[in-house]
């Protein structure tokens, strides 16, 4: 199984999300210093139908922007735009401007294959009750024929769905067309390297030639903050989740450049000398999305530009405050506000630019630095949607200092580290 004749993703790429359709450019000048660098860094511009529906935008408006930036900048290296976290009932909209799809099966997780759907895919796979050495790691796997039955019945009716969605795509936009993600992270229990090598087996069953996976990994992943969680221990995962992606496509064809896809990747600074050591030891690629700190950039450069910038900034606080149960409810599993660490908006609006932008930028050195208002404004973009024309003419007039910010964080703070360490 390869993804053909056709559309493959490069080996590094990167998931950048737009929610205005005003960044791309910006985004985008990331990608052209890290290529002039001498690293081929792909951008993929994702946006979900959640994220659409609470905008108000639509799936084209994605496809002309990033577009647009390509040609402003004279891109000719590949780039992708991303159908992010779809399912069979929403994907309808995606199919004429996405060329990724990000197939969302985390929601079927645990519910209940049809047991002689588990008994075959257990007789399929004798090989997976041997023990199975993956090349840079320690311990072999080791699974046993209860185990195997338990991790099939937990994970195979998330398999067909994934399938079920890539059928629908591939009958739309035929084979070999477009790229295919399948996304299991947005759940509460992390997939162990064994259930990965289980999950990849039915997904060669099921003919999905993924390119890219997204495993819920140990540790916290909340928006737009660090990682939470024993980075050791990811480490340790991560290197293990390469090692079986390696074994699975030798073992099942799946796609020669399958590889792992970190969710909710932005601004998880600790744990990036992990993952950049990984891909230099094992040779391997990864896909990054870092979909909300784009958003956040924005209202830093709104804050940093002053005047009305600094005026709407405050209101996107104030009025996310106010509504914060409402924004909140979407990503609850995602995120980590404590309340009493979210300022009155009273004494915000008395602040002045360098206090919001101090307040609002992820600096872990910054006294003033409050992750806990930071993910009240990540999961606020409603707010400004709500502003209208309004907000989005204070994005055109505060241009300079938006893209500079965009710019500086995708690339200091995101490619330098993973992609850029070692070169």
């Amino acid at each position: 199984m390869t993804p053909a004749t056709g559309l493959t993703l490069s080996t590094y790429s990167l998931g950048v999300g737009d929610r205005f359709a005003h960044q791309a450019r910006a985004q985008l000048r990331a990608c052209v210093l890290a290529a002039e660098r001498g690293v081929e860094i792909v951008p993929v511009w994702n946006k979900s139908h959640r994220e659409h529906t609470i905008i108000g935008s639509r799936p084209g408006s994605v496809l002309a922007a990033a577009c647009a930036a390509v040609q402003d900048l004279g891109w000719t290296r590949p780039f992708h735009v991303d159908a992010d976290h779809i399912n069979v009932g929403n994907v309808g909209g995606f199919l004429d401007s996405c060329d990724f799809f990000t197939l969302d099966v985390a929601d079927y997780i645990g519910q209940p294959a049809r047991p002689a759907d588990v008994g075959a895919f257990v007789a399929r796979h004798p090989e997976l009750l041997r023990p199975i050495a993956l090349d840079g790691v320690r311990e072999p796997i080791r699974i046993d024929a209860a185990d195997l039955a338990r991790i099939a019945d937990k994970y195979l009716f998330a398999v067909q769905e994934a399938g079920r969605i890539y059928r629908r795509v591939e009958g739309a936009r035929g084979a070999g067309t477009f790229i295919t993600e399948v996304s299991m992270d947005e759940t509460d229990t992390p997939q162990v390297p064994a259930e990965l090598l289980v999950i990849l087996a039915a997904l060669a069953d099921e003919g999905v030639p993924a390119q890219t996976i997204a495993p819920k990994f140990t540790g916290r992943f909340n928006k737009g903050v660090d990682y939470v969680g024993d980075v050791a221990r990811f480490d340790s995962e991560f290197r293990a989740d390469i090692a079986v992606i390696d074994h699975a496509v030798k073992t099942y064809a799946l796609p020669a450049n399958l590889k792992l896809s970190v969710h909710s990747g932005s601004d998880k600074f600790s744990i990036y000398p992990a993952i950049a050591a990984a891909l230099r030891d094992f040779g391997a690629g990864v896909h990054v999305k870092t979909a909300g700190t784009t958003w956040l950039e924005e209202c830093i450069g709104l804050a940093e530009h002053g005047g009305e910038g600094l005026e709407i900034a405050r209101e996107i606080y104030a009025r996310a405050f106010a509504h914060r149960e409402e924004l909140c409810g979407p990503y609850i599993t995602v995120i980590d506000i404590d309340p009493a660490r979210l300022p009155d908006p009273a004494q915000v609006a008395a602040w002045t630019s360098d206090q919001f932008v101090r307040a609002l930028r992820h600096d872990e050195g910054c006294p003033a630095y409050n992750p806990s208002l930071r993910q009240l404004v990540h999961v606020g973009y409603k707010v400004a949607a709500q502003l209208g024309r309004r907000y989005l003419d204070l994005l055109d007039a505060c241009e300079e200092s938006i893209a500079h910010n965009v710019t500086t964080n995708l690339f200091a703070r995101h490619i330098e580290p993973i992609f850029l360490s070692g070169s």
